[in-house]
């Protein structure tokens, strides 16, 4: 199966959920004209890191998730993205949400790994389980940025049968190396494809580094945007070959588990 992806690379204006509807407004009517099935947004992308008003911004995100869901159904596309979510008055996540076109309900992952190095265990819960459901396109695995760093997760999405992984992000330009390494280990070591969209420019006292990508199951990078503009990029991804691949190299059947669990 073959599906059409738009990665929404965004110079997010810190704290400004507002503006920052704006601008992703545009891209997903871009994306749709393009044709494309889906379109993923960064991490926190309606407010960046501005926890100090984190409360503000999530109930900004309950209105602006309301008018994602129908421009989803108005141009058929589904939306997904990461934003600030409250659950009841104290508990704050970082949680992955997908506006599917026609559908009522939300799929969403909140993010296992906070990030230490940007405070983000100071005002944020864990998440406490995976997200691996069917798409209308097939098995997709949910993850958040730092959730990257651990193998362990798409192992586990990649034993459940995900065909591909969404990863929306906010990660620093310094470490970008880190970010494009780690990007194709995970697509290689699973046989999957792996999409991440990371933001560009200084947000809050940090840079962020773009080059978001879509990298194949053989890890070739099928898409990847630069690393200092915004940016929409489109490009097609074919699902199949994570079977041809699979059978090829018989990663799976040669695992052993009974060693190393």
């Amino acid at each position: 199966m073959k599906i059409l992806i738009s990665m929404a690379q965004l110079h997010i204006n810190f704290g400004d959920p507002s503006k920052n509807f704006e601008r992703a407004s545009q891209m997903i009517a871009q994306a749709a004209r393009a044709h494309a099935n889906c379109i993923l947004f960064p991490e926190l992308w309606t407010s960046g890191y501005d926890f100090e008003n984190r409360f503000l911004h999530v109930q900004a995100n309950l209105s602006i998730l309301e008018k994602l869901a129908d421009l989803a159904k108005t141009y058929q596309i589904a939306i997904g993205g990461s934003y600030l979510e409250a659950h009841g008055r104290k508990l704050l996540f970082n949680t992955h949400t997908w506006l599917i076109p026609g559908d009522p309900s939300s799929i969403k992952y909140r993010k296992i790994h906070l990030f230490r190095l940007m405070d983000e265990d100071k005002w944020l819960q864990p998440g406490s389980q995976l997200t691996c459901t069917d798409f209308q396109w097939g098995k997709t695995g949910l993850a958040v940025c730092y959730d990257l760093r651990f193998p362990e997760i798409f192992r586990k999405y990649a034993l459940q049968g995900a065909q591909l992984v969404f990863i929306p992000a906010e990660w620093p330009a310094t470490r970008i190396s880190h970010w494009k390494t780690l990007l194709r280990a995970r697509a290689i070591e699973n046989q999957m494809f792996v999409i991440g969209v990371n933001c560009v420019g200084k947000i809050g006292n940090e840079n962020f580094g773009g080059f978001s990508a879509i990298v194949s199951p053989w890890g070739e990078t099928i898409a990847e945007s630069n690393g200092q503009d915004e940016q929409l990029t489109t490009a097609e991804i074919d699902l199949d070959q994570v079977n041809e691949i699979r059978k090829k190299i018989s990663v799976f059947e040669d695992r052993r588990p009974d060693i190393y669990g």
